[in-house]
This record gives C-alpha cells, sequence and structure tokens, in this order.
C-alpha cells in the first residue's frame, strides 16, 4: 500500500474507517421509500441530503456454489452458457451465432488524495470479483453450433487490449471500444480469432484519470455511423470540470472518417446503447450521480435525442438544481430534459436489450431487458437483477418486472452481478455476470436443458 500512504497518513485511514462504520450502521436505521415509487415516468423524488460520508451497505462476494444459479419466473429456465470466465462485462452476437465476451478489468488510473477516496474505493473493491487470477482485457468467442446451449468451441478472439466494453460489426469491419479508443478489425464470417492489428478510428477520452472507463458502443441502422457512450470523469466535478471534456455525453463518430461529434450530453454514464426496434430512436440506459441520498438519484432509461441535454452535472431528472457544482449553470439548467423512464436509486443500470421475437414468451415481446448491476451505497441493497421493462409504440408501457433474480444470497452476499445483456440467434436471453465470471442463458421452458461450458 505505498502508494496510498503517499496521499493519507495512518491517522486518516483510522479516522476514515471510523466514519465508514458509524454511518454504515446508522443508515441501516433509515426507511426507504417504496422502491417502486421510483420506478416509471415520474419517480419520487425526495429531499437532498448531503454527508461526509454516505451511507454504504456492500454485498460482499461469495460467487456461485455448486449447482446454483439464478431464478427465473414459470415459463424460463436459466443455464450457464460458459463459466470460468475472468471479469465478463458485455456481449455481442454476430450474425453466424457466435458470441462474443469483452472480459475486462477497470484501468485502475482515478487518483486517491482524500480518506474519503481511499475508504469509497475500498468499499467498492469489497463488491467486485476476487478471481483475479486469470487473463483478462480479452475477447472470448463461444460457438454454440447447434443452438443448445452447449459451446463447442470457446477460444480467445481478440486479445491484449484496454478495457474493452463496446463491440459492433458492419460489414467486414469489427470495431471495439477500449476505455480510449475506437479500434477497427478485419473480420470474416466463421474467425474463431483476428490477429491482425486493429486500426484506431478515433481517440476517446481515458487517463490519467478514468473514473468511468466503460464505452458501450452501437452500429447506426445503416451503418455509416457509430455511437459511442462516454460517461463523466467523477461522480460530480470532484475532480475539476476541466477533466470533464467531451464526457457524460454520446458521441457520434463517422465511420468512414472517425470525425466526432457530441450527439447528446448531460449523461452522467450511459451504457447499453441500443436502438429500439419500432421506432428506431436511439436507447440509453444511464447511472445517475451519488451522495444526494439513498433515495437520490434513480437511475433511469431514456431515448437519446440528437442535441439534447440531460443535466449532469447541474441538475437531475430535468431541471433539479445540484447545488455542490459550482460554479451553477442556470443557462444550461433550463436547457434540460427529463429522461424517460426512471429505474430506481442507485440500481447501477450497465445492459440494455430490447427483444422482437418471442422466444422466451410472448409476454416478454417487444420491450427491453434491463441489467442492474447492483447498489452499494445505500443502506437497502437495490438492483442485482435483470428486469423487463414492457414497450408500446416504440415507448414504455407498464411497470419494471423482475425476471432474472437470485444474485443476491438470502443473507445479502453477492453470487453474481448482471452487466451487458444479449439476444442470441435462438431468441434467448444472454446475461454477462462479472462477478459470477460467468454468462447466463435464459431460455423458454420448452427448450432443451443447457450445461455450463467451463474453461480448460
Amino acid at each position: 500500500m505505498p502508494a496510498i500512504f503517499d496521499f493519507i497518513d495512518i491517522r486518516h485511514l483510522q479516522l476514515a474507517a471510523g466514519l465508514v462504520a458509524v454511518l454504515c450502521l446508522a443508515g441501516c436505521d433509515e426507511t426507504a421509500p417504496d422502491a417502486k415509487t421510483q420506478i416509471g415516468a415520474h419517480p419520487d423524488l425526495p429531499a437532498q441530503q448531503q454527508y461526509l460520508m454516505p451511507p454504504m451497505h456492500v454485498a460482499a462476494v461469495v460467487g456461485w456454489q455448486q449447482g446454483e444459479k439464478p431464478t427465473v419466473p414459470d415459463g424460463l429456465q436459466v443455464d450457464a452458457l460458459a463459466t470460468g470466465l475472468q471479469h465478463p462485462r458485455s456481449l455481442y452476437v454476430l450474425p453466424n451465432g457466435d458470441v462474443l465476451v469483452a472480459e475486462s478489468k477497470a484501468p485502475g488510473t482515478e487518483p486517491i488524495k482524500r480518506p474519503k477516496d481511499f475508504i469509497m474505493k475500498w468499499v467498492e473493491s469489497w463488491a467486485t470479483s476476487g478471481g483475479d487470477t486469470g487473463a483478462s482485457n480479452r475477447i472470448t468467442l463461444l460457438r454454440d453450433a447447434a443452438g443448445d446451449g452447449k459451446p463447442k468451441v470457446q477460444s480467445v478472439f481478440l486479445d491484449h487490449l484496454k478495457s474493452p466494453f463496446g463491440i459492433a460489426l458492419v460489414g467486414e469491419d469489427l470495431y471495439v471500444a477500449n476505455t480510449d479508443a475506437i479500434v477497427r478489425y478485419p473480420y470474416h464470417a466463421g474467425d474463431t480469432r483476428i490477429t491482425a492489428p486493429g486500426e484506431t478510428l478515433t481517440q476517446l477520452p481515458g487517463g490519467p484519470i478514468d473514473h468511468h472507463w466503460t464505452k458501450s458502443l452501437v452500429a447506426s441502422l445503416d451503418g455509416s455511423l457509430l455511437y459511442v457512450g462516454v460517461g463523466s470523469n467523477s461522480n460530480i466535478t470532484e475532480n475539476g470540470i476541466e477533466v470533464e471534456k467531451n464526457r457524460a455525453a454520446i458521441w457520434e463518430v463517422d465511420r468512414a472518417t472517425g470525425r466526432s461529434r457530441i450527439f447528446a450530453s448531460g449523461l452522467r454514464n450511459p451504457n447499453g446503447l441500443s436502438f429500439e426496434p419500432q421506432s428506431h430512436a436511439l436507447w440509453a440506459v444511464v447511472n445517475e450521480r451519488d451522495e444526494l441520498g439513498p433515495n437520490l438519484v434513480p437511475d433511469y432509461m431514456t431515448s437519446v435525442k440528437d442535441g439534447a441535454f440531460y443535466g449532469w452535472p447541474y441538475s437531475y431528472y430535468g431541471q433539479n438544481v445540484d447545488p455542490r457544482v459550482q460554479p451553477q449553470r442556470p443557462d444550461l439548467v433550463a436547457k434540460a430534459i427529463a429522461p424517460d423512464y426512471a429505474l430506481s436509486s442507485h440500481v447501477a443500470p450497465l445492459g440494455l436489450a430490447f427483444n422482437s421475437g418471442d422466444a422466451l414468451t410472448a409476454s416478454y415481446r417487444g420491450g427491453a431487458f434491463i441489467g442492474e448491476h447492483g447498489s452499494w451505497n445505500r443502506p437497502q441493497l437495490n438492483g442485482y437483477k435483470v428486469v423487463f421493462v414492457p414497450f408500446a409504440d416504440g415507448h414504455p408501457n407498464g411497470p419494471a418486472q423482475d425476471v432474472v433474480t437470485g444474485f443476491l444470497s438470502k443473507d445479502e452476499k453477492s453470487r453474481g452481478r448482471p452487466v451487458g445483456l444479449a439476444i442470441d440467434k435462438s431468441g434467448a436471453l444472454l446475461i454477462a455476470d462479472d462477478v459470477g465470471n460467468t454468462v447466463w442463458r435464459v431460455t423458454g421452458t420448452s427448450r432443451q436443458p443447457t450445461q455450463a461450458s467451463s474453461r480448460p
């Protein structure tokens, strides 16, 4: 720990640790409103609270024990498509049915300057997988040619990447969004490995501070443009406004030239970029800010409008001003628009997949599955599941429904945490579980049961 002690002396550590213990215990006595009141188009927004150290409740990692798996409703079944991975974060299904799994670790470049920074980093580390002995920062290919959930091929597809997350294929060009650049690779149908060097299409904001490092990626419907999510470099500008340049935004990138522009801004950490099948509008799930209370601010999903400003850091959920940001920008607050659909506070949505088929029963047709990574910064745990939001005419149409649960044990230990989602060629729902180091596959009960495929 010598690097940490360069910034913090032992007295600060002892004080900070004591504060965490006291505040966590105090926070557990708080009575939270029903989380359902913060789901939908008009969420409950309670009064702001501010803390020297915000309440925290961390789900310690225990992993999946032999025979354990998530829980799904009647009519569905879930099994492991692949196990033994190293932080699977996002998924992409190629036209031939091959599944690409981005296995990624955070770049770890954010500075620790204050006792609070150390404690929060320490607490967050409890909520991540302990299985760090294997290789990561690569893309693994799963080939399930028979469509029975038993991949016959599991191989390293691309290696030596820099915290990869987003993947998109256009023709024979495969794009990978590393934390600091979009890189293009040649791809031919059936490839099980790419050895050709990549070509940088455009640089993305990376280090030296890289607070929100995941870069979600999707290609436009005609393939001419790429859209990439670039998260903020802080919770609420505590690292300085200058390091937020071109962040908290969705970029539009010209695929032919690499030229980019800000498509939409004020989005603290946009992920799960996807086009809604009926309206063809771009949608994203967004992680909102912390430290205004256990029930502020609700994370959300929203259609993303060209040129729109969604508030961060100056306001939230439209024009609700955040007083912590100085100097204030009333001109921007006046332009801030509210998102379409709240998901409740601190659920940390990172995955979004629209379902246009009926392989998972007709009740899940036409809506959106959302992977909620789960909270650590509120007394009552929230998220840690995959939910489904029904849609009608291109818009949310009803309350969110729990679909895949059981990531938390009865004593609130974390077996896993869902991240990226995808719909495979058969219509099954795939879930990247970065704590359980597993890709889960959800099918209808009429389908043949599946078995786990473990890395040798």
